[in-house]
């Protein structure tokens, strides 16, 4: 039998749980709350004095310091400052331990967990877990520290689960709630529901007001910070999404539409936009509104137009994208003259056809001024006012029949169905096509088929949206003849943008208006 000698160990493992008389350990605690609350505040306080008084009873501990954390999330550490500071500390070799209440309060992350814990223990650095009296350096340490780091992650996700249950479900209730630091026009009421703020909800009027006037989100920009008035935030740099935001937001004709983004992750905290992956909710006179709902949806209209000439941020006048050439069919843009007579410089605004000069045959059509247009306007609305309450009556005749979306919804449900019944058979086929060594074509039917109706879906969706958005236009046209004088004085922007569809101007110089419930009128 071969002779066994036992050498033994020269620095055997220490922990926490034996104490060093000769050497004092330098001791750092970590205490964090997660929320900003009082009642936490009180919590967080209580920690830092009890660890404060717990190192320095201890005649074989010497204090290094309390490392905290104020409402940040255990979730991760990336913006874990005070434990960042810890860590970084502990590596550079002026900690020995740490004491913390729990696995709970170093991390609910296992893997942060765990890597924290292995890089100390590596550098000689031992973490106490007082609740759970775990000790790194023990043996059993980083199993238990798995365990209780799988336990709090668990906790976690339940905490979040039942947090968004209870968002949802003051959604679903109509109970809304806003960023209101970030948010201009709006501040919490004392009842808890949005409240407008008179001096901001002058601005938002304005940027609506000016982006109707034919500007863009760039130039309204610009003239914010030069009139120096302070972007959402506090910032005095107003960029053009920011503006583009505010006049796409819903909440400032009072209603609100919720869950546009979700957390797609508990432990990273990231929120991504709501495609359709969850539901939302849309609440309608929810809060007060700063702008009215009319005036809303006519500017979400004029986007759209704007899209529609291919290049948005170019239009930048109400004019933009509604004359047209009667000679070419192409658009009248706006032109600038200049000429200098007698050393004066003379600046004059035209719009021409933008193909006038392109190509070998040129357009005959002739220019016509601002004036020109909004004189014909006015001429072109009084004539339409002569027979008002036949055009109120075709309006709702066209509203009834061309706008309504009865059929296409139906439509819709049997499709529908029948998509799901052909995507089982397809996904079958698919599966079968998979184990079979014979004809790779296999169910290629069902697939086409379901192609087909997702191709017959789609159309049908965007028929729809025309015709819900031709019954919207039609709505604001009928409004605004309702409330009208029978004679118009003045040329009005707001009512140019309801009425009118296209102008186009002829070889002679007239101009032929045709409004949107399709009359045309020449003047």
């Amino acid at each position: 039998m071969a002779n066994v000698r036992v050498i033994p160990a020269l620095a055997p493992i220490v922990s926490a749980q034996v104490k060093d008389t000769t050497v004092k350990r330098r001791v750092a605690a970590y205490a964090r709350v997660s929320t900003d609350s009082d009642e936490q505040q009180t919590s967080y306080e209580a920690q830092v004095d009890y660890y404060t008084k717990l190192i320095h009873s201890r005649p074989d501990w010497s204090m290094v310091d309390v490392f905290t954390d104020e409402g940040i999330s255990a979730v991760n550490t990336k913006r874990r400052e005070g434990f960042k500071r810890m860590v970084a500390d502990a590596l550079s070799g002026k900690i020995d331990l740490i004491v913390t209440k729990s696995v709970s309060r170093f991390a609910r992350n296992t893997v942060d967990s765990l890597t924290t814990v292995r890089k100390l223990k590596d550098n000689g650095v031992e973490v106490w877990f007082e609740k759970e009296n775990i000790y790194t350096l023990d043996s059993k340490g980083e199993l238990l520290i798995t365990i209780m780091s799988s336990l709090a992650q668990e906790e976690s996700r339940s905490i979040s689960e039942n947090v968004t249950w209870g968002a949802r479900k003051r959604m679903a209730d109509g109970k809304i709630s806003l960023p209101y630091g970030q948010f201009l026009g709006y501040e919490k009421g004392e009842d808890g529901l949005p409240s407008i703020v008179e001096s901001e909800a002058v601005i938002v009027r304005r940027i609506f007001r000016q982006y109707m006037e034919g500007k863009t989100p760039s130039m309204i920009g610009k003239l914010l910070e030069k009139d120096g008035i302070p972007a959402p935030g506090g910032g005095t740099t107003w960029q053009s999404a920011t503006v583009r935001s505010i006049l796409t937001n819903e909440k400032y004709k009072g209603h609100a539409l919720m869950q546009k983004t979700y957390c797609a992750n508990f432990l990273t905290k990231k929120m991504v936009k709501n495609n359709g992956q969850v539901q939302q909710y849309y609440v309608e006179d929810s809060h007060p509104a700063i702008i009215t709902p009319d005036e809303f949806d006519m500017v979400q209209a004029e986007i759209e137009r704007r899209k529609s000439l291919g290049r948005p941020g170019r239009c930048n006048s109400i004019f933009a994208g509604k004359i047209v050439c009667g000679d070419c069919g192409g658009l009248y843009g706006r032109k600038v003259w200049g000429s200098y007579k007698d050393d004066k410089n003379y600046r004059k605004e035209v719009y021409q056809c933008n193909e006038k000069y392109k190509g070998n045959k040129r357009c005959t059509t002739p220019h016509v001024t601002e004036e020109q247009i909004k004189a014909g306007f006015l001429v072109a609305f009084n004539k339409l006012m002569e027979n008002r309450s036949s055009l109120i009556e075709d309006c709702r005749l066209v509203q009834a029949t061309l706008c309504d979306t009865g059929i296409i919804d139906a439509e819709l449900v049997t499709l529908r169905r029948d998509l799901e019944v052909v995507s089982v058979l397809a996904r079958k086929d698919i599966a079968q096509t998979a184990k079979a060594s014979g004809d790779s074509d296999c169910g290629n039917d069902h697939l086409e088929r379901f192609c087909q109706i997702n191709e017959q879906i789609t159309a049908l969706e965007t028929d729809k949206v025309k015709r819900l958005a031709k019954a919207k236009a039609l709505e604001r046209f009928v409004r605004e003849v309702e409330n009208r004088p029978l004679v118009l004085e003045s040329f009005d922007e707001k009512l140019w943008l309801a009425v009118v569809d296209q102008v186009t101007v002829g070889l002679d110089g007239d101009m032929v208006f045709r409004v949107r419930n399709g009359v045309t009128i020449t003047v």
